[in-house]
């Protein structure tokens, strides 16, 4: 598949995402991103700001398979990836699949479930395959995982640890709409909601071209030394305990090249570097005791792309 087709592929989901949620461009446009790279997202914002309608409309204009799972205290790893039973009337053993058998799986709450259910998410999200009774599954692609979590509830919630945390390529707050945005809502779901009327406009063979083509887009070795110096500067600070790893800089670089393709450019350029930094690495840093505030993380990454050297234009062209 050429860049021009995926970049009209997105446009396509993006237009018809539109019809059902106002506003939320970047958001839409961080979600395409995360499924063209085979990556998952983590919502995280308070009850109410659509980010399960968000799910739902992306996977219903992708034509994909879609679960969601309420995750609750009570929840076994079990009830994620299926059981095997007893059938009297076979006389032998089958498998019930679980959700996690599907192609795009929201995980509503996740942090009300415990760490034990939590990690059991771990191998499916980035092996694509899960173990069940010495038995390994794997999972049909695409697959993607988009999770949600409240953060001013902490009553009755596990945070997720940073193992976790790093299988996500993006942290995205939804926010809340502006006036012009909750007018235009509230026009929309008057009547009806306009979920039940969106059709897909993409199918299988489609997304995984485009799964497999992005990472074709080229990088110069400027650029790349550029997204390492923002990396390794996270390692670096006094305020930060822990530093992005390199599956961070790898889920970095995917992003760019996704977000190059968007843009219409086959070369990624520092911008795009820019563009992606603190959706993928915020999530990906452990602040150190004062410095673990609201939007501290935030503001870390942003110093530190203000204080590293961007490449002259020059440098930017790939032999």
């Amino acid at each position: 598949m050429s860049y021009e087709s995926i970049a009209r592929l997105a446009g396509d989901v993006k237009e018809n995402v539109n019809k059902v949620i106002v506003g939320k461009e970047d958001i839409i446009d961080l979600l395409l991103i995360a499924f063209i790279t085979s990556g998952h997202v983590l919502l995280e914002d308070v009850p109410g700001t659509g980010k399960t309608l968000l799910a739902k409309s992306f996977a219903q204009s992708l034509h994909l398979d879609f679960k969601r799972i309420q995750f609750t205290p009570d929840l076994l790893p079990s009830d994620l990836s299926g059981i095997h039973f007893y059938n009297q009337k076979l006389g032998e053993f089958q498998f019930r699949p679980g959700p996690l058998f599907t192609n795009l799986l929201l995980a509503d709450e996740i942090n009300r479930a415990t760490p034990r259910t939590q990690s059991s998410l771990l191998e499916c999200m980035e092996e694509r395959q899960i173990s069940i009774d010495g038995e390994t599954m794997k999972l049909r692609p695409p697959f993607m995982v988009i999770a949600t979590q409240n953060p001013i509830e902490q009553q009755g919630t596990f945070p997720l640890p940073e193992a976790q945390l790093d299988r996500f390529l993006f942290k995205i707050k939804m926010g809340y709409p502006t006036t012009e945005e909750g007018v235009k809502l509230l026009h929309r779901f008057r009547d009806s909601n306009p979920l039940a009327e969106l059709s897909a406009v993409a199918g299988d063979e489609s997304i995984q071209s485009a799964q497999r083509a992005f990472s074709s887009v080229k990088i110069s070795d400027e650029v790349v030394r550029y997204l390492l110096a923002i990396v390794e500067s996270t390692r670096k600070r006094d305020d930060v305990a822990v530093g992005v790893s390199p599956r961070g800089s790898q889920a970095l670089l995917r992003a760019a090249q996704v977000h190059t393709i968007l843009r219409g450019r086959d070369f990624v350029a520092p911008d795009d570097i820019k563009a992606m930094a603190k959706p993928v690495l915020c999530h990906r840093i452990a602040l150190r005791g004062i410095s673990r505030t609201a939007g501290q993380a935030e503001r870390i990454i942003e110093e530190i792309i203000h204080q590293i050297e961007v490449p002259a234009e020059a440098d930017l062209s790939v032999q």
